[in-house]
């Protein structure tokens, strides 16, 4: 039973990549595009997860951890560039 539902989660979560990867590319404005590589961070991180379940190995969820941290770092940066126009004070 776990394993039909980790199937289906990595399905579901591979299409909400998808989705998020057409609005980083479409996205109307910066912002839009990114809260889109935030999500899409987010997403990935899932995915990790989820193949680190399906194989049964626990590397994977180190390199999930590391891919949150550069996920949450980037994001900050990004934003903060975008309201002052410089990263470092």
């Amino acid at each position: 039973m776990l394993a039909h539902a980790v199937t289906i989660a990595l399905a579901l979560f591979s299409l909400a990549i998808l989705f998020t990867l057409y609005r980083l590319i479409i996205g109307p404005d910066v912002v839009d595009r990114i809260l889109a590589l935030d999500t899409m961070a987010i997403n990935l991180i899932a995915v990790i997860v989820l193949t680190g379940i399906r194989m049964g190995t626990n590397i994977l969820f180190e390199a999930a951890l590391l891919i949150a941290l550069m996920g949450f770092v980037s994001t900050v940066a990004l934003t903060r560039y975008l309201m002052r126009g410089d990263l470092i004070e």
